[in-house]
């Protein structure tokens, strides 16, 4: 799978299965995507995650001898072979504690589903399982707002020190709070990521109803004084209705701060249609904001190849560069 290939499959996001049915394929519960099912798909160094839906046009068939191929019109456009997560995503135990949140966000399904919140003595069973397989690599922790962000990072920054008995690396996804990348540290995180989700403070004002873009960007700065540089993470929804110019602006904003942007095509669920734009965003588009992200990464003294955690671990959703570029 080259780097275009790669790019189409995202730009698309899902495939049917036609004669395959993954033994272990895994129903999200983080962001916008969740309640979906998917799988992965690795052809070479690269992994792409797609959501199994009917109507997709891309097909996932069997070649025989464990490996499928991605047809799309009936013409094979990738071959490889499916990943069996470990808990969301191969190697890691990626685990949504509180799958429901107190904010609106018009891309997230996440306060549809209005999901349960794992106590800490499940975070650590499921880790504990995932180790048993001998796979674990990292420990990636999300969450949505049950109540407060202070409360969420109070009880992740718990889970944390709870976890840290299984010595792999620990990043933690939240919404930021008074403190909370000097909590999470000191709990034993090593990476972090606040999600400024839209670059474009217009749409975002639409989209996150609620929720301060100035104090994300805040907290950023704050968080990479306590966990250093190419140890902070941001999503950036591509395909809310944003111009490429103000992409760019505020990629290279967030990398001057030491921050590492998660470009992330955004996914048009279900449950929220119509409540905003949501557009897919082509594979030419993803590329070209691939690679003016990699230039701005490397002019900032930025790798993604050294992140031990999360969405750059991982490379499923998104092309990250210094690993698929």
């Amino acid at each position: 799978m080259d780097l275009d290939t790669k790019a189409r499959l995202i730009s698309v996001g899902t495939v049917e299965l036609a004669d395959i049915r993954p033994s272990s394929g895994p129903v999200s519960a983080a962001g916008p995507g969740a309640g979906e099912e998917n799988v992965f798909f690795r052809s070479g160094e690269r992994r792409v995650r797609l959501s199994v839906v009917e109507s997709s046009p891309l097909r996932l068939v069997d070649r025989g001898g464990g490996e499928v191929a991605i047809e799309e019109r009936e013409i094979e456009v990738a071959r490889g072979r499916l990943e069996a997560p470990l808990l969301h995503c191969p190697e890691q135990a990626y685990i949504t504690v509180s799958e429901r949140c107190i904010y609106d966000c018009k891309f997230c399904a996440v306060p549809k589903l209005a999901g349960g919140v794992k106590s800490l003595q499940k975070v650590v069973a499921m880790v504990d399982r995932a180790r048993a397989t001998g796979n674990l690599q990292a420990i990636s922790l999300t969450s949505g707002v049950e109540r407060s962000p202070r409360e969420e990072v109070a009880r992740m920054a718990d889970i944390v020190r709870s976890v840290c008995r299984f010595d792999v690396p620990i990043g933690v996804s939240v919404t930021p709070a008074f403190r909370s990348s000097e909590i999470l540290k000191e709990a034993g995180a090593v990476e972090i990521k606040y999600n400024v989700e839209c670059l474009d403070p217009e749409v975002f004002g639409q989209v996150c109803p609620g929720v301060s873009l100035d104090a994300i960007k805040t907290a950023l700065k704050n968080a990479v004084r306590h966990f250093g540089r190419n140890r902070v993470f941001s999503n950036v929804i591509i395909g809310l209705g944003e111009s490429d110019n103000i992409l760019r602006e505020g990629i290279e904003e967030l990398a001057e701060m030491g921050v590492l942007p998660v470009l992330r095509a955004v996914y048009p669920h279900p449950l929220r249609q119509g409540e905003t734009m949501m557009e897919r965003p082509s594979a030419d588009r993803l590329l070209d904001l691939a690679r003016y992200t990699r230039r701005v990464l490397d002019r900032c003294d930025l790798r993604g190849d050294v992140a031990e955690t999360m969405c750059y671990r991982c490379t499923g959703c998104d092309l990250i560069p210094h690993r698929d570029l």
